[in-house]
């Protein structure tokens, strides 16, 4: 990373001084006031959830943060990044890639690249949200202003708003239900809490949680010990794979343990293996709309 930041630093600055226009306004991120061009032509979004975000507000990204598990980006946001060149993981960004594309915006944020960030405000004005997790619409409101696309985004927050309603009415008695939220990821399992990507939505919609999921936290992360600790009314599970197989080892391990055979949603038929992407991973607004579609499929509403 050393050699990256002393290549980035021998290069000419001026590509990305000249891409800049003249008219800027002043925006606040997590690291104080920002002033970011009027209308930005070639957007660099360092986060999956933000690339969902740019995509919502009609925004195609020059460059953006691989999908994690994608190739380069999720199966569900694919075609709409035509064009768009992967600029590396979101916790191993490629700056040489960045600087190449002359960006005169770049989205990132605190808790991923913190410590890159005098590299990248070299390049382009880079505006950077705080979290990585739970209400997904705070971010998308940053990067919305950046984009002076407010108007267009509190018309996508109304249409999702809307979609929450809609589902909660058709749900009616079903709202009854402690759901549970568990994800594999190698060497740990997370019983999801309030503080989650899927934990806002299913608070949102208006869904009970088990007492120990009920929380403003993020998860509780455990082992097959706790298994017990992970039942509810209905379970949604799912495994991040990365690329070594121990997710769905895990997963297929604690599926056939008896203590979870004996859990009462188990023995009830209401488990749903879901989509990592969808549930969690991709953490933007297009997915939240899919986890709803989801939602409604699972229960025989769609």
């Amino acid at each position: 990373m050393k050699a990256l930041f002393r290549l980035l630093h021998a290069l000419p600055l001026c590509a990305a001084l000249v891409s800049t226009p003249v008219s800027a306004r002043d925006i606040t991120d997590a690291m104080g006031i920002v002033a970011v061009p009027d209308a930005p032509k070639r957007v660099v979004v360092l986060t999956n959830e933000g690339t969902e975000a740019v995509l919502a507000l009609g925004v195609v990204p020059v460059g953006a943060a691989n999908s994690w598990n994608g190739d380069p980006w999720w199966a569900h946001i694919t075609e709409a990044m035509a064009g768009a060149e992967p600029v590396g993981k979101e916790s191993a960004i490629n700056l040489e890639l960045i600087a190449a594309l002359e960006p005169d915006l770049i989205l990132a944020n605190k808790q991923r690249h913190e410590e890159i960030r005098p590299q990248l405000t070299a390049i382009a004005p880079t505006v950077m949200s705080e979290k990585l997790r739970g209400n997904w619409k705070i971010n998308f409101r940053l990067y919305a202003k950046a984009l002076g696309r407010e108007a267009q985004a509190e018309t996508a927050v109304a249409d999702y708003d809307a979609a929450v309603d809609g589902l909660r009415e058709k749900l009616g008695d079903h709202l009854e239900e402690e759901v549970s939220v568990i994800r594999f990821v190698p060497g740990q399992i997370r019983i999801y809490q309030l503080d989650s990507f899927s934990g806002v939505l299913l608070k949102d919609i208006g869904f009970n949680r088990p007492a120990n999921q009920n929380v403003e936290a993020f998860a509780i992360r455990t082992g097959k010990e706790s298994i017990p600790d992970m039942d509810g009314d209905r379970i949604f599970y799912f495994t991040y794979e990365s690329g070594d197989g121990k997710g769905t080892s895990l997963e297929e391990d604690v599926l056939a343990d008896p203590l979870w055979q004996s859990l009462s949603a188990v023995e009830a038929g209401r488990t749903h293996q879901v989509s990592d992407a969808i549930w969690n991973t991709a953490g933007g607004i297009i997915a939240a709309k899919l986890m709803l579609k989801d939602i409604a499929r699972l229960y025989g509403l769609d």
